[in-house]
């Protein structure tokens, strides 16, 4: 056998969803820079479902379906003002997912239309609990969705509980359809690995949420902010960079074990960083974060991944630090869900092998003679 450290170069499935190849990401098969400029999230979240760009009336259903499945049960309400107020959010997310199942009668349901119905309530839900999270911590009463809003809207509103900006509006929708689906990434494959067993997609989805809460997947992002923070001002930057170099630390926000050549995603969430920094008249983490991807690359030829700069967009949003992860995975729950339709669909059980480097020849020993 041969070791393949992290799976690194292993092709493990075969996927229609989305695709890297040569630097180009595309989500079934359109260039995801046109989806960027084009698409709001709802068609997206088609699109990764269906296969296909939805019809005007097929959007105007979907948009109604999600609206319908945005509440969540006032017994999980309840439970997440009890949840401790000082841990992770995406340790509550986690937990908050997993009890949804509770509380949907076809939780245990594999059909085809019952898992498609549980991918609309999961990308529906996950917003009010994400918000409802942020605002029982702060001692305030959650925001019941408005039915008139857009997904990106909704949450923006349920967060803050103010109608927010067109220009907010438009650059979060984006950074959604952004971060929708990557190919087989961690949790993504942790998804599909416990789809696998047929277990049920409420657990899959807890499985990937718990994959993505790491520091070196969907964490990242909070990290990059908290570096922006660190350095503070722009004399600090290059003695703080030149820092990490020299000790061989890793620098929040850059390269991907995917992208030699850059990540497509970062130049349009470098651009909505811009927007966002003119609107809110403090260009500081904008500017910072320019600074930084200019020097990184001088002295390591290291370009930034999705992650640098939606930090910072974030941040302008009014968006707290800890919840940049939930809101990955708010996004990337429609390509979750669209992998664990697709391994549903045509299933193996996922279950490779190790190279044992234990000890061997072992002899039991007796325990009185040990």
């Amino acid at each position: 056998m041969t070791v393949a450290k992290g799976l690194e170069g292993v092709v493990a499935c075969t996927s229609g969803i989305s695709s890297i190849v040569d630097g180009v990401l595309t989500y079934r098969g359109y260039n995801i820079d046109d989806l960027a400029v084009y698409a709001n999230f709802e068609e997206v979240a088609y699109l990764l479902w269906h296969g296909k760009l939805p019809t005007r009336s097929e959007l105007d259903q979907l948009k109604k379906d999600l609206s319908q499945h945005a509440s969540i049960p006032d017994e999980l309400l309840q439970q997440l003002k009890a949840y401790p107020k000082n841990v992770h959010p995406m340790s509550l997310l986690r937990t908050a997912v997993s009890a949804l199942a509770l509380y949907d009668e076809e939780a245990e349901v594999n059909s085809e239309d019952a898992n498609y119905i549980k991918a609309i309530k999961l990308t529906a839900k996950l917003p009010t609990i994400i918000t409802a999270i942020a605002r029982i911590r702060q001692g305030l009463e959650p925001v019941s969705p408005k039915a008139e809003l857009g997904f990106a809207a909704n949450f923006l509103y349920m967060l803050n509980g103010e109608i927010p900006s067109d220009v907010s509006v438009k650059a979060f929708d984006k950074a959604l359809v952004l971060h929708a689906d990557h190919e087989l990434n961690a949790s993504t494959f942790a998804a599909r690995v416990t789809t696998g067993t047929l277990s049920d997609l409420y657990s899959s989805i807890t499985t990937a949420i718990g994959t993505l809460k790491g520091p070196l997947h969907g964490g990242a992002n909070e990290r990059v902010m908290a570096m922006l923070e660190e350095i503070g001002t722009f004399e600090r930057i290059e003695p703080y960079i030149q820092s990490k170099l020299d000790n061989k630390e890793k620098i929040m926000g850059f390269g991907h074990r995917v992208y030699k050549d850059g990540d497509p995603r970062a130049k349009h969430l470098r651009e909505m960083s811009r927007r966002l920094a003119e609107q809110s008249g403090n260009s500081l983490w904008y500017e910072m974060s320019a600074a930084i991807e200019k020097l990184v690359y001088e002295k390591k030829g290291l370009k930034p991944n999705v992650d640098f700069y939606s930090a910072s967009v974030y941040t302008y949003l009014g968006i707290p630090r800890d919840l940049f992860t939930p809101i990955f995975a708010m996004s990337r729950v429609t390509g979750w869900t669209a992998h664990v339709l697709e391994q549903y669909a045509n299933n193996r059980l996922i279950r490779p092998r190790a190279e044992y480097t234990g000890l061997t020849n072992q002899s039991y020993v007796p325990i009185d003679q040990r």
